[in-house]
């Protein structure tokens, strides 16, 4: 079922869930409308004096383009090698699924759920969730909770089931340059005429120095060190360096010197690149001064970050390397805070241990170095843990052609989930 984030009609996509969630056990079922994609909530609240778990998931995905790249269509799930193909088998309709059984089958078994759940799952999480904190605004009753759970993340790798408790923040900006009032002949005008391509070009080569950091000064004032336990535990994880460059399949390594890969990627704040476009990009040639350019970029941030304070800083020194010659739009498009949770915690310690009785595997406790903003907004909110536990794995290419789930950490990850919910009922 195609349900990409940024098509309007994804309402059967909402339907869907609720139905699933009705075959789990669910009697109190709700599609909330909004401004954008409806969400889904439901709760089920019969065990008096039980602990009450949140789950949040949801149902978006990514654009599946470009399709050609796709060895089977993207929408029709495949299974082979092992593994199902289609959108959103990892990120994250396969994991939200992986809970959904599990409650069916605690449901087949006792009748009742051994603790009160609540579920939300939303539609507009690839798109910035517009719509779900205003409706967690005006419910926090309702969704007060002991514990928020979260599949939306990997594992460390094969046979490796892993629980997340650090997450880097995510500020996304725009910027359009503009030079001449229209496009120009090249021949014509060239070599008398600012090129906003040019400068933005010019401008990202400078955003960062010889050593990978990143040029804006302030970038990395408040950046909070890990301690040298912490930081020696994530090194000794059984991370491997070879597989990781078989997943990228890039020819060699960057990133900023000093630290790890590992280090690189969980826990040091980054500026990238994600888009630039202008001018003629059209079959054959066309020869034009383009009039104006267009970037995305992104930081991640660490604990310690102000994501608004990076935002100023970081707009106050883009408009300081530009040459006069051309104007700036700047735009900050979101902006989401860092997290990091004491997996030490009780909740996270009974995580761990269902984990190994669904993969018959140890868990090992990771950071990650993408964003969830809905996890930092809940904490926030409600001061409550969050325990995130992932069954994608790192290669399986989310927001990418051919993205697709294990299927042995999807049965796997049904039974620990089971497990998971069953242990609950004696925290």
């Amino acid at each position: 079922m195609e349900r990409v984030s940024s098509k309007p009609d994804i309402e059967r996509a909402a339907r869907w869930v609720a139905d699933n969630l009705r075959s789990a056990g669910f009697q109190s079922i709700e599609i909330v409308p909004t401004a954008l994609h409806p969400l889904v909530y439901a709760e089920s609240l019969n065990a008096p004096g039980k602990p009450t778990i949140l789950f949040y998931g949801h149902y978006d995905v990514q654009p599946a383009e470009p399709l050609h790249l796709w060895t089977t269509p993207a929408f029709e799930p495949t299974v082979r090698n092992g593994n199902i193909y289609a959108r959103g088998t990892a990120d994250d309709k396969g994991q939200v699924h992986i809970h959904l059984k599990a409650l069916q089958a605690l449901h087949q078994i006792g009748g009742e759920f051994p603790i009160n759940i609540k579920i939300l799952i939303e539609g507009e999480e690839e798109v910035g969730s517009v719509s779900l904190w205003n409706f967690v605004q005006k419910n926090k009753e309702k969704l007060k909770a002991d514990a928020l759970v979260v599949s939306d993340t990997s594992m460390l790798g094969k046979g490796v089931p892993s629980i997340t408790y650090g997450l880097r923040g995510l500020n996304y900006y725009q910027i359009e340059l503009t030079g001449p009032r229209r496009d120009l002949h090249s021949g014509v005008y060239g070599g008398a005429v600012p090129n906003p391509l040019a400068a933005l070009a010019e401008l990202f080569a400078k955003l960062h120095d010889k050593n990978f950091r990143v040029t804006v000064p302030g970038f990395y004032d408040n950046v909070k060190q890990l301690s040298k336990a912490e930081r020696k535990a994530l090194n000794a994880l059984p991370w491997s360096r070879k597989t990781f460059q078989e997943a990228v399949g890039a020819p060699g390594y960057c990133g900023e010197k000093g630290f790890t890969t590992v280090e690189q990627l969980w826990i040091r704040p980054t500026l990238e690149l994600n888009g630039l476009w202008g001018g003629y990009q059209g079959e054959g040639a066309k020869t034009v001064i383009p009039s104006r350019a267009y970037a995305k970029f992104s930081t991640r941030l660490v604990p310690g970050q102000d994501p608004q304070r990076i935002a100023k800083l970081v707009e106050k020194h883009v408009r300081k390397l530009l040459p006069k010659t051309v104007t700036c739009k700047f735009e900050v498009l979101s902006t989401g805070k860092p997290w990091s949770a004491p997996y030490h915690a009780p909740i996270f310690q009974r995580a761990q241990a269902a984990l190994q009785k669904g993969f018959n595997q140890k868990a090992v406790f990771i950071r990650e170095g993408g964003s969830i903003p809905f996890v930092t907004q809940m904490y926030d909110t409600f001061e409550v843990p969050c325990v995130l536990i992932g069954f994608g794995l790192p290669d399986e290419n989310a927001h990418a052609p051919d993205e697709h789930l294990y299927l042995e950490n999807y049965f796997s990850g049904i039974k620990a989930i089971a497990h998971f919910y069953q242990d609950l009922a004696t925290l």
